[in-house]
C-alpha cells in the first residue's frame, strides 16, 4: 500500500516511476483472495478509524466500497464492541454476557493501573510484567475460575491487536499509537479494489525481488535477484520491516547505525488467518465467537464473516507464539487445529468445504505481519526508520509514528515519502516542465452498515 501510494503520487506529479514488486501480485500484506467465488482478505481487512480524517476514507468513498462497522470508539476490544458475540468455555458452555462485561471493566481497570505503574518506573517492562505488579498491589483485581479465563481472553485479543505476546509488548509504549475516531470497519469487498485503483497505469514489474540498493550522490542503482539493474534519481523503499530485518538486501554504502538500530529495535509481530468456508451456517448470528482458557495462548477467536458479507465463512485468527507454532504445521494440520477449536464450542460443526491459510511470518516477502513497540525500545524508532537518507526515502506501516500496523498508516507514509522525494528531486534538478495540479477530491460519504 505504501509503495503504490508513493508511485501513484509521483506519477501524478509527472515523474517517471518504475515500481519493483518481489511477489507475483501487487498489494503486499494486503491480499484479497477470490478462490471461494467471493472476496476474502488474507491480510489486512479493517479500516481503523471510519472518519474523514482517515487518509484512505476519500479513496474508499469515491469507489463506493461498503464498510461493516464492528466497533465504535474506545472499545476495550479495539476493533469489536461487546454487542454481538458469543464466548464459550472449553466444555462448550456459553459464558454469561454479564460476566464478560464485568471482566472487561476489570481489564480496563488493570490497564489504567499499568499506566500508573509505568509512570512510576524509570525502566520499561512488558505488559505481562506490569500485570503481575498490578496484581501484587491490588489483589482484588486477580480473578479466579471462569472469570480468570475470560480475562485471559481479553489479553489474547490485546495480543492480537499487536500481533505479539504480552511478554514482549512495551508497557511504556503500548498506547502511543493514535486511534482515529469513527470506530473500526471491515472492508466488505476486500482491500483489492483500492489497490487496483491506485495502481492503474503504473509501470509495475512483478517478480522483481531487490537484492541490492546502491546510493550515490547523483542517483540510485537497484539490482534484483535475477541480475536486472535499474538506475534512478531517487528510490522509495517500502519494504516490510521483517524483510529489512532479515538483511537479505544489501545497502551500499551500509545504512548508518541510527537507521540500522531502528530496523533492529522495532518489533515485528505475527497474526495469521485460517479462513474456513462452509456449505451452511451452523453457528450463532453474532460478529465473533471465542473460546476462553487458563492462558491467553489457549484462547481462541473466530470472526464471523457471514454477519458482514452473507457468506458462510469463519476466520480463525491466532497471533504471537501461537501463530508461530501453527506456521510450523501443514495447511491441512493448521485447518484441523482451527476446526478442533471450533468443535469445542460447536460439537456438531460440519467440516469446511474450502479453506485458506496465511503464513505472514514465514513468507519471505513479509517475514511478519506488522510492527509494534517492544520492551526497552523508544517509540521514536518509527520516525527514525522513516527519515530519508539522501535520495532514499522510506515508507510503510513501520515508518508511521501515529498509525503503525495499519493500512492507512502505510498509505499516509507513501504519500509523505512521495512528497519528500518530489521536493528533493526538484531541488536538485530544478522545476519540471509541467506539474499536474491535483484536484481536491469531492467529499463522498462512506457506506457503513451494521446488521
Amino acid at each position: 500500500m505504501a509503495g503504490i501510494a508513493a508511485a501513484r503520487t509521483l506519477q501524478d506529479a509527472s515523474f517517471q516511476v518504475v515500481l519493483l514488486e518481489s511477489r507475483d501480485r501487487i498489494g503486499g500484506r494486503v491480499h484479497t483472495d477470490y478462490s471461494f467465488g467471493f472476496p476474502v482478505d488474507l491480510g489486512a481487512s479493517w479500516l481503523h478509524g471510519v472518519c474523514k480524517e482517515n487518509p484512505l476514507a476519500a479513496v474508499i468513498g469515491r469507489l463506493g466500497l461498503p464498510l461493516y462497522r464492528t466497533s465504535g470508539d474506545n472499545s476495550v476490544l479495539y476493533d469489536h464492541d461487546l454487542e454481538s458475540y458469543a464466548l464459550f468455555d472449553k466444555a462448550g458452555n456459553q459464558v454469561p454476557q454479564e460476566l464478560v462485561t464485568k471482566v472487561g471493566e476489570t481489564f480496563e481497570h488493570i490497564l489504567e493501573e499499568i499506566c500508573k505503574v509505568r509512570d512510576e518506573q524509570v525502566e520499561d517492562m512488558s505488559i505481562s510484567q506490569a500485570f503481575s505488579i498490578v496484581f501484587k498491589r491490588s489483589p482484588e483485581l486477580r480473578l479466579e475460575g471462569i472469570a480468570h479465563n475470560v480475562l485471559q481472553w481479553y489479553l489474547c485479543r490485546m495480543e492480537g491487536w499487536f500481533a505479539a505476546d504480552a511478554e514482549t509488548i512495551s508497557a511504556k509504549c503500548w498506547d502511543q499509537e493514535e486511534l482515529l475516531p469513527g470506530g473500526h470497519g471491515l472492508m466488505v469487498r476486500g482491500y483489492r479494489p483500492i489497490i487496483n485503483t491506485l495502481s492503474k497505469g503504473l509501470d509495475i514489474r512483478l517478480n522483481h525481488r531487490v537484492t541490492k540498493i546502491a546510493r550515490r550522490y547523483n542517483g540510485v542503482k537497484v539490482t534484483t535477484e535475477k541480475g536486472d539493474t535499474f538506475a534512478a534519481d531517487a528510490a522509495v523503499i517500502a519494504l516490510p520491516l521483517g524483510v529489512l530485518k532479515s538483511g537479505t538486501i544489501e545497502f551500499e554504502p551500509k545504512l548508518p547505525d541510527w537507521k540500522q538500530e531502528a530496523i533492529n529495535d522495532l518489533g515485528v509481530g505475527i497474526e495469521n488467518k485460517i479462513i474456513l468456508n462452509f456449505d451452511n451456517v451452523f453457528w450463532p448470528n453474532v460478529e465473533f465467537l471465542g473460546v476462553v482458557a487458563e492462558t491467553s495462548y489457549g484462547c481462541s477467536y473466530f470472526l464471523n464473516l457471514h454477519k458482514a458479507t452473507n457468506h458462510p465463512v469463519l476466520v480463525y485468527m491466532p497471533a504471537g507464539q501461537l501463530a508461530r507454532d501453527i506456521e510450523k504445521m501443514s495447511d491441512e494440520s493448521a485447518v484441523k487445529f482451527a476446526f478442533s477449536q471450533l468443535q469445542k464450542i460447536l460439537p456438531d460443526a460440519s467440516s469446511p468445504i474450502h479453506y485458506l491459510v496465511s503464513r505472514w511470518g514465514s513468507d519471505i516477502n513479509s517475514l511478519g505481519s506488522y510492527s509494534y513497540d517492544i520492551v526497552n525500545k523508544p517509540h521514536d524508532l518509527y520516525e527514525r526508520l522513516r527519515v530519508p537518507l539522501d535520495n532514499l526515502f522510506f515508507a510503510g506501516e513501520a515508518t508511521s509514528t501515529s498509525y503503525p500496523g495499519s493500512v492507512h498508516g502505510a498509505y499516509s507514509t507513501g504519500l509523505l515519502a512521495a512528497e519528500d522525494c518530489r521536493m528533493r528531486v526538484l531541488e536538485r534538478y530544478g522545476e519540471l516542465e509541467h506539474e499536474i495540479e491535483e484536484e481536491a477530491p469531492a467529499s463522498v460519504p462512506l457506506l457503513i452498515s451494521r446488521m
